[in-house]
């Protein structure tokens, strides 16, 4: 059973900076490496969001509301794969997961708090 846990989250000031890690387990790297990584979002009454993706090749994606300020990367050696976020907003305060998908249903952490305070 695959297993993502994010870490990272805290409580940061507008224009600060945070690193956010989802370590997998339950899985062997090389497998890990053909997944699909993305992070999403949910703030308090919103949707969940994605705000970044990297496949397996590498290529990423953002969401318009953070390109230029947020940066998605990936070791799969380490399993795990990293949002580093710049330039943080109010409007960035949410919850922040880790999915990783392939074929089939997605895997999903648990989440990590970001709250960003004016």
């Amino acid at each position: 059973q695959v297993q993502l846990v994010e870490s990272g989250g805290g409580l940061v000031q507008a224009g600060e900076s945070l690193r956010l890690s989802c370590a997998a387990s339950g899985i062997i790297s090389s497998i890990f490496s053909i997944y699909t990584v993305s992070w999403y979002r949910q703030a308090p009454g919103h949707q969940r969001e994605v705000v970044a993706a990297i496949t397996r090749g590498g290529t990423t994606n953002y969401a318009d509301s953070v390109k230029g300020r947020f940066t998605i990367s990936r070791d799969n050696a380490k399993k795990q794969a990293y949002l580093q976020m710049s330039s943080l907003k109010p409007e960035d305060t949410a919850v922040y997961y880790c999915s990783a998908s392939y074929v089939g249903m997605p895997y999903w952490g648990k989440g990590t708090l970001v709250t960003v305070s004016s």
